[in-house]
């Protein structure tokens, strides 16, 4: 086993917004547990048309979302004003508390929840601690702040090994 594999994704896709939500509806999950900031949104952006549209094709698909964010309640709320669903401030991720809150909103369990976020050491890492399915997906603005960018760079190491383990395991399958 990897050192590294306790931060390996589930899944890795190019953006939220490419995801095939009503096939993870008909695998059985009901809650969806999102990071705002390069997830769903450019950093300290407002909710746009994009994400306000996401949230309502969620809705009407029956899924639960909630919001997970470790920015203060200002920010979330200003983002959550537009798209009209639960949220958690200063969750302080990874630490499991902020994911089993959201499940708790949701009245969902980690087999039927997924997350999905842009980072391996705060989204990826906690929803794994909790046992939820989870989805990296690629940081909306590659400009951020100078602690983001370090951990992009170890995040960058963590990802070569886990590709590489990808295309071992598929060499050792045929």
């Amino acid at each position: 086993m990897c050192l590294f594999s306790s931060f390996y994704p589930d899944e890795i896709k190019e953006s939220a917004y490419v995801i095939d939500y009503e096939a993870l509806f008909d695998k059985g999950y009901r809650g969806i547990i999102y990071d705002i900031d390069n997830t769903l949104v450019m950093h300290g952006y407002p909710a746009d048309e994009r994400a306000i549209a996401l949230m309502e094709t969620l809705k009407q698909i029956g899924f639960k979302v909630t919001l997970l964010s470790n920015n203060k309640e200002g920010r979330v709320k200003m983002f959550n004003d537009a798209v009209n669903v639960n949220y958690i401030f200063k969750a302080d991720k990874p630490m499991k508390k902020g994911y089993l809150k959201a499940m708790d909103i949701m009245d969902t369990d980690a087999s039927t929840t997924v997350f999905i976020g842009d980072q391996l050491f705060t989204d990826v890492w906690g929803a794994k601690r909790c046992g939820i399915k989870n989805i990296l997906v690629k940081p909306i603005d590659p400009h951020e702040e100078i602690q983001i960018v370090l951990k992009r760079k170890l995040e960058a190491i963590v990802l070569f090994f886990y590709y590489r383990r990808k295309k071992y395991t598929k060499l050792k399958d045929r």
